[in-house]
């Protein structure tokens, strides 16, 4: 083989291997799954999470907060977990102090069959003298009464819905020795706070929550619109807190000064080392029955 016959191999070997080198396909970068809508994601979270234990809630700024409690383990969790990676990266897991529950129990303030509830707000309608309270009170028990023993006799249930809303509507008894209640909700400390109005909060709105339980207590509203999960429902567009609640306070009133906001429905935690509860809105429950605060 000639010298320029070694040349022209050369370059053919070269321009070969030029071509081989820019047939080579560049990488692809990866491909970022779309940011679903929060409404998307709470929507899939409600058809496919049904686990007690489990909430959920959206934020002013989109992000949607998944929050599971102390039950929530091994392949629960797991499936819980999964699912958020899957739908977005806007999710945040909260897991809650204790057990997420309805404040309900066997114990004083209202009673019916073996539980005790929390009276929420005394309402009218047309001349008829009714209290609100939660709906998994109303349908636990048709009757009410002040004591324990049900010697005295307060009122039966005319309405209530449970789960998915979280309401119920006593209507007082009627007899010449009831006296009309008052519009107002009770502290706890000798002093009572009058009722006139009622309204849905706004986030970070300074409330109270009295309840036959565990008294007077204050926090603020951290979300709005919540899902929670309890062992035998789901309730939904519910006002979540920072007050502390216990069993025996459900149906209690949430409210500051004169305006009322919701009932108690139930949460994690105790007062003892604090918790998270959550609200039925007042306004549903007062345009569902036609009655109003006085």
């Amino acid at each position: 083989m000639t010298m320029k016959t070694l040349r022209r191999t050369a370059a053919v070997v070269a321009a070969a291997a030029l071509a081989l080198a820019a047939a080579v396909p560049a990488k692809a970068d990866p491909v970022k799954p779309p940011r679903l809508s929060a409404k998307a994601i709470t929507e899939t979270l409600n058809d496919q999470i049904n686990t007690p234990g489990t909430a959920w809630m959206t934020k002013p700024d989109g992000t949607v907060v998944v929050s599971y409690d102390s039950t929530v383990t091994g392949t629960k969790l797991t499936k819980l977990t999964g699912l958020t990676k899957q739908l977005a990266s806007n999710i945040t897991m909260e897991k809650l102090p204790g057990k997420l529950q309805k404040y309900i129990s066997g114990g004083m303030a209202t009673f019916g069959g073996e539980y005790k509830c929390s009276v929420g707000f005394n309402v009218q309608r047309r001349g008829k003298y009714y209290f609100l309270t939660a709906g998994h009170c109303g349908v636990a028990a048709a009757r009410w009464y002040q004591d324990q023993n049900h010697a005295v006799y307060t009122g039966a249930v005319v309405g209530a819905s449970y789960p998915w809303n979280d309401y119920s509507l006593v209507v007082y008894r009627t007899d010449i020795k009831m006296k009309p209640p008052g519009g107002s909700v009770y502290l706890y400390n000798g002093h009572s706070q009058d009722i006139t109005t009622a309204m849905n909060p706004g986030l970070n709105q300074l409330v109270y929550r009295s309840g036959a339980t565990s008294g007077l207590h204050s926090g603020r509203v951290t979300g709005l619109n919540a899902t929670v999960n309890y062992g035998d429902g789901r309730v939904a567009g519910l006002i979540r807190t920072s007050v502390c609640a216990e069993p025996g306070d459900s149906g209690g009133p949430l409210f500051y000064r004169q305006w009322a906001f919701g009932l108690t429905s139930g949460g994690s935690g105790d007062c003892k080392t604090g918790g998270v509860t959550y609200f039925q809105p007042v306004v549903e429950a007062l345009n569902v029955y036609g009655v109003s605060i006085y």
